[in-house]
């Protein structure tokens, strides 16, 4: 009987084995550039930034991707790992803005011009590994992420600002049909989201800085 169990044991393990290590490769890492000036710099009146950050020790080992969807493409912005930031200077107007990991989520933004905004990817359990969500660091004392309760010097204290490496682009030409794929299958989900929902998901031209 011990020999039954025995074998049934090392048959799982080894079944188990490749999992574990293909999950240990998916959840690495993906180095970005550290920027030598960490001081944000001012916008022009004509253009605005987004500064995408996380800050959470849960999925801390999986990389997260940001871009911009234009029409029917994602533009790639860069790689986000934990306790890093992306300082994003794009054109004032309507915006959409597409996190990537396991599934895709999304955020809206209408930006004014000669402002910063700030936009918090949060991790939350996926399947095999983390997922991320956007959400909009709000002036509204009432959102979850807000400017009013002095988290936000603290998360900008607690980040590194980076940019895209040559490893970061490599990497999403690599993964490429992955990302347009998810982009395809989760853009329908989020646009059936009610109007509600939709706001909280949305930076406000007021919400900048």
């Amino acid at each position: 009987m011990c020999y039954l169990t025995r074998g049934i044991t090392m048959k799982i393990f080894k079944l188990v084995l490749p999992l574990s290590v293909l999950l240990m490769v998916g959840c690495a890492s993906v180095p970005m550039n550290i920027e030598p000036e960490q001081t944000l710099v001012k916008v022009k009146p004509n253009e605005s930034q987004v500064v995408f950050f996380r800050s959470s020790f849960f999925g801390s080992a999986i990389s997260s991707s940001i871009y911009e969807i234009k029409g029917e493409n994602a533009q790639f912005l860069g790689v986000l790992n934990n306790g890093n930031k992306i300082a994003v200077k794009t054109s004032t107007g309507k915006h959409l803005f597409m996190v990537v990991s396991e599934a895709a989520d999304f955020m809206n933004a209408d930006l004014a011009g000669g402002k910063t905004y700030y936009a918090i990817v949060t991790p939350r359990m996926g399947a095999w590994k983390a997922r991320f969500s956007m959400w909009p660091v709000s002036t509204d004392a009432a959102s979850e992420y807000n400017m009013t309760d002095g988290k936000l010097e603290k998360w900008m204290a607690d980040t590194t600002l980076v940019t895209t490496s040559d490893e970061a682009r490599a990497w999403y030409q690599k993964n490429r049909d992955s990302v347009d794929s998810k982009m395809r299958e989760y853009l329908p989900i989020w646009n059936q989201k009610s109007v509600e929902d939709m706001e909280k998901r949305t930076l406000k031209p007021e919400d900048g800085m």
